[in-house]
């Protein structure tokens, strides 16, 4: 695995206007870039994939939603480096609309933990309310936080830290747990 997933904290942030579609950098808790994508714009279908830097000239990551337009989607996540298929990340549809959960699955089609929205009120008037009140996710894995996502309060830019320093034995693996971040921040923008 690259190094570029070694930390275990970062700052997932969506670029305003970009005229080609959204852009992402990836910052670690150092503040360096470690990590850069920019998605095409009118894509029907998902896919994104990390770069090492601006330039884009090393592919370390791609997420690749399984279908066109499915409300329980799967995105399947696999290292650019290897070709390795790391896992998948699914949305749980319906129960998605009130408080937001997603399925963590290895690489076996077998779940191994599950992230979800802090709290139903807060989710609630977030639906009410767009981006006004910070969405916070807890990363579950056999009924322990791993890991947090926090949007950070910015009603312009969308910012998520990443939080991986519950997890010291990296039990969710940090490239699963970047795709999701990724994910969630490109949703989220497509949803306000």
């Amino acid at each position: 695995m690259h190094d570029k997933f070694s930390y275990t904290q970062y700052l997932v942030r969506r670029k305003v206007l970009a005229v080609v579609g959204a852009k992402f950098h990836i910052y670690n808790a150092n503040e360096e870039l470690v990590m850069f994508s920019q998605l095409k714009a009118f894509k029907l279908k998902e896919d994104i994939r990390l770069y090492s830097d601006e330039s884009m000239s090393q592919e370390l990551l791609t997420i690749s939603a399984r279908n066109i337009i499915d409300f329980s989607a799967t995105y399947d996540v696999k290292d650019a480096l290897t070709g390795e298929h790391v896992g998948s990340l699914r949305r749980k549809g319906m129960k998605s609309i009130l408080k937001d959960e997603w399925i963590i699955l290895n690489a076996g089609e077998v779940e191994i933990g599950r992230i979800k929205e802090d709290s139903t009120l807060f989710a609630m008037l977030r639906r009410f309310l767009s981006n006004l009140i910070p969405q916070t996710y807890n990363v579950l894995m056999n009924g322990t936080t791993v890991s947090t996502f926090k949007q950070n309060f910015n009603p312009f830019v969308t910012k998520i830290n990443v939080d991986f320093s519950s997890d010291p034995g990296q039990v969710l693996d940090r490239r699963l747990g970047l795709a999701a971040s990724v994910l969630l921040c490109a949703i989220e923008g497509k949803q306000n």
